[in-house]
């Protein structure tokens, strides 16, 4: 069984186009938030997703702030900018899709967050201390999770109190034992100097993880984002991914 996870696609259809296609067949799709903001594609990211019957999605920040769920003011200056753009840009249907999304899912010994399980819409899980603490705001076996752009494995350890942080190399399958919180690495804007998209294929039944990446035609992308008038820093960013 294979099950793609993607997440903080920020609105890039190229990006998101290329990892669908080197995916390949799958039994399902799983979203950890972030299908908007940043990228110049909103509408059409959400249109090729929300319709196909084995795709589940939660809510990210930005998912959030471009509904005014959220405040915009906790953002820095740049990222308001584009909010505000992708508030103007998404479609009454995009917008009814994105307010349905739920903050959290599980499935089977699976839980779905985007930032983290005591947080699920803001907080980052950067280190293994923070993500420690984590563990004790889910009951299942893994907590996939997204937000802060990097592949990552938080594995707990040693009578369960201590966390031991791992950066999955590309292909490498791993073999998952009870507990773990695994990050996909983002879509459409890759934050761990590693320009192409990132995402990762989940086996429910073997408990194995594999992280992949892919190139995608990124100049296509920040032509679009220039176009909308994105702020200049988020477009020069995804040429370097970082």
């Amino acid at each position: 069984m294979r099950i793609l996870i993607i997440s903080d696609i920020h609105a890039s259809l190229t990006a998101l186009e290329a990892v669908l296609a080197r995916a390949g067949d799958v039994d399902g799709i799983w979203c950890l938030g972030d299908l908007v903001g940043y990228g110049p594609d909103p509408n059409e990211c959400i249109s090729r997703l929300h319709d196909r019957n084995n795709f589940s999605c939660i809510m990210g920040n930005h998912d959030a702030a471009a509904m005014e769920l959220i405040d915009t003011q906790s953002f820095n200056l740049e990222a308001r900018r584009a909010i505000e753009i992708t508030q103007h840009t998404l479609s009454d249907a995009s917008r009814a899709y994105l307010s349905s999304l739920p903050e959290k899912l599980t499935f089977g010994q699976v839980t779905l967050s985007h930032g983290s399980p005591r947080h699920p819409v803001w907080e980052y899980l950067l280190d293994a201390h923070t993500a420690l603490i984590n563990f004790d705001y889910f009951k299942t076996d893994f907590c996939f999770v997204g937000h802060t752009h990097l592949p990552v494995q938080y594995s707990l350890y040693d009578g369960w109190d201590t966390v031991k942080l791992s950066v999955p190399r590309p292909e490498q399958v791993i073999s998952l034992g009870p507990r773990a919180i695994l990050n996909p690495g983002s879509v459409g804007q890759p934050r761990d100097r590693d320009p192409r998209a990132s995402y990762a294929i989940f086996d429910p039944e073997m408990n194995t993880w594999t992280n992949h990446r892919v190139v995608y035609d990124i100049s296509s992308v920040q032509e679009r984002m220039e176009t909308l008038g994105m702020p200049a820093r988020h477009i020069q960013r995804l040429a370097a991914g970082w």
